[in-house]
């Protein structure tokens, strides 16, 4: 005679039959996943068709880019008045770990002028001044956390010429964060014509 005793019992005992199967000492199987979809996102490819398109050319969404071509942000890549004397601030492939070599061959491709020091000044209170400081003392709020933050007056520091400076605003240095790609070129180099007066004293 089955009783509701009896029918409670069945069921712990299957669960348990359950429970003792599922572990295992495979530590490669994941049992089973309830989400699959979760676990195996599906990565969508530039090139890959999702749904059909009638426009381009083999129903893709997205077409290749002419050969040859170089992707760059939207700023303006020259300095100067366009014509033959005009420099493409674009022109940067030297490595990160070359800082010799941008020593020797960067100069400044813009005049200083009071214009120029003063955006570089403003641009070096928006990216440096948290941990360089006001008068590039290296005493910033987040520079006295960090420590070691140089003083651009220092005699080891006075003598950071163009390349040195914009190759350490691009790729970063030590505990210095690269900031390539939220500061334009342009932008680069009024900070290096600043950090040159700061290094005066």
């Amino acid at each position: 005679m089955i009783t509701k005793y009896t029918g409670v019992t069945a069921l712990a005992l299957v669960a348990l039959l359950v429970g003792l199967t599922s572990c295992g000492d495979d530590h490669n199987d994941t049992g089973t996943e309830f989400a699959p979809q979760m676990y195996d996102a599906v990565s969508y490819e530039p090139y890959r068709q999702i749904r059909p398109n009638t426009v381009n050319p083999y129903g893709l969404n997205m077409r290749d880019p002419a050969r040859g071509t170089v992707a760059r942000p939207n700023y303006h890549t020259t300095f100067g008045s366009g014509d033959s004397t005009s420099t493409d601030l674009m022109i940067y492939n030297i490595p990160k770990d070359s800082i010799g070599l941008a020593e020797r061959v960067l100069t400044n491709p813009i005049p200083e002028t009071e214009k120029s020091l003063e955006e570089g000044k403003l641009l070096y209170g928006r990216y440096c001044i948290h941990c360089h400081g006001e008068g590039g003392k290296g005493d910033g709020l987040v520079g006295k956390e960090y420590k070691g933050v140089p003083s651009y007056s220092s005699d080891a520091y006075r003598t950071m010429n163009d390349g040195h400076i914009f190759h350490v605003i691009t790729n970063g240095k030590g505990r210095m964060w690269p900031h390539g790609s939220q500061i334009t070129p342009e932008e680069r180099w009024k900070i290096v014509q600043y950090v040159h007066k700061l290094q005066q004293g």
